[in-house]
């Protein structure tokens, strides 16, 4: 009998849990060693699981959608020659695989949303991904190059698939409506929310920040050694001065002590549109220069729009960076803390307001780059004493930023 190697869930991942989204292999298909053969998605990440050893796949023990626990058996692999392989492999695909199997199920979760927003077809797109598989990138880069140069081959749209008939046979009513599944993604960040809100009681402070010395200095050095400077950089520097005032503010909630990390690892929240919130971990950033925090963000924001992070990305995070004014917003409260850290930072759209500054003892009115930047903390761990000592040394760093 042939000997079976299983293929297990990996004992450390990011998120609160992972769903099986997707088989690359079919029962009874060959599979190399190191090749992409199962999909794991978790709140944070979609991570591609590879194949431990060369074999022939046996069996799939989890189907998409079920949750897989760390350590959990995915499926199993058989180890025999090829030309046992050749005589087993259709036998075992016709009896467990349809006969009209999508072919568009092999790509990743962000590849086929590119299929449908961009009606490309990957076929037609030369992959840079590990053995010329298409990546979210190869998509991206295709569509501006069709919006450049005109159309190039599309996929026809799929029809859309009738509705339960729990749903379809609901009595109709004057509103208009439609149904939109939840992703494992969706689900697991609502789960996520409602345990931090649950478990900590949110008290959030604002304040107001002037980002004119931040403008000036970035004027003069717009890139450093080739890497853009970021507002989201000088945010980040800020909250480490910060942390140095007030310690207590990086730290982690237990039932008989309060746990405060010597490493400063900021997380910055990065939305993916409708597809929900990625946080990426810019690690040590005590030990960073302006020039080495703005290098690490821009690395870890285009990796997660592109869904290439993986989960040592958005691992070991003792503070978050909710930057909400990217999307217009001037305050956001109450900023839900990502658990189980104690804190999360709130920073509102930058725009120019009408301020009074006062020059040589006379009242003036200015028009500067203002922000609303907000602590949201959890109040069993921090008070309002320590949250506006933190929130007071983050403003006084961005508004005498001279170096």
């Amino acid at each position: 009998m042939a000997d079976l190697i299983n293929v297990l869930a990996p004992e450390e991942q990011e998120g609160t849990k992972a769903v099986v989204r997707n088989w690359l292999k079919a029962i009874g298909e060959p599979v190399a060693l190191d090749e992409p053969l199962v999909e794991l998605e978790t709140d944070k990440v979609t991570q591609e699981i590879p194949a431990p050893l060369t074999g022939i796949l046996h069996e799939i023990l989890m189907q998409s959608g079920e949750n897989a626990e760390p350590g959990a058996v995915l499926g199993r692999i058989r180890l025999e020659d090829a030309s046992i392989a050749a005589v087993d492999a259709p036998a075992a695909a016709t009896a467990t695989q349809p006969a009209h199997v999508d072919q568009a199920i092999r790509y990743s979760p962000a590849v086929r949303r590119a299929i449908e927003d961009y009606g490309i077809d990957p076929a037609t797109v030369s992959g840079t991904g590990k053995g010329g598989r298409v990546t979210r990138g190869d998509m991206d880069a295709a569509h501006e190059a069709a919006l450049a140069r005109g159309p190039v081959p599309t996929l026809q749209p799929a029809k859309a698939p009738s509705l339960p008939s729990t749903l379809a046979d609901k009595p109709s009513s004057d509103r208009r409506s439609r149904f939109v599944p939840h992703s494992p993604m969706r689900l697991a960040i609502a789960e996520h929310m409602q345990m931090s809100v649950s478990t900590a009681p949110h008290v959030t402070a604002v304040f107001e920040a002037d980002f004119s010395a931040v403008i000036r200095h970035r004027d003069r050095s717009k890139v450093a050694s080739g890497i853009a400077l970021s507002y989201t950089a000088y945010i980040v520097a800020a909250c480490v001065s910060a942390m140095k005032a007030v310690p207590e503010v990086n730290s982690r909630w237990h039932s008989d002590r309060l746990e405060i990390f010597e490493d400063v690892n900021i997380g910055i929240g990065t939305a993916l549109g409708n597809d929900g919130i990625v946080v990426p971990v810019i690690r040590d950033a005590q030990n960073l220069s302006l020039a080495g925090i703005a290098a690490r963000l821009q690395d870890l924001t285009t990796r997660a729009r592109a869904n290439a992070l993986t989960p040592a990305d958005m691992r070991g995070g003792t503070f978050t960076i909710s930057n909400h004014g990217m999307s217009g917003s001037l305050v956001a409260t109450p900023i839900i803390i990502n658990q189980p850290q104690s804190a999360i930072l709130g920073v509102g759209k930058l725009e120019k307001r009408v301020v009074v500054r006062e020059v040589d003892g006379i009242d003036t009115i200015q028009i500067r780059p203002m922000a609303y930047v907000s602590l949201t903390i959890d109040h069993r761990a921090l008070d309002g004493h320590q949250t506006n000592a933190w929130l007071t040394r983050f403003v006084e760093t961005l508004e005498s930023w001279q170096q």
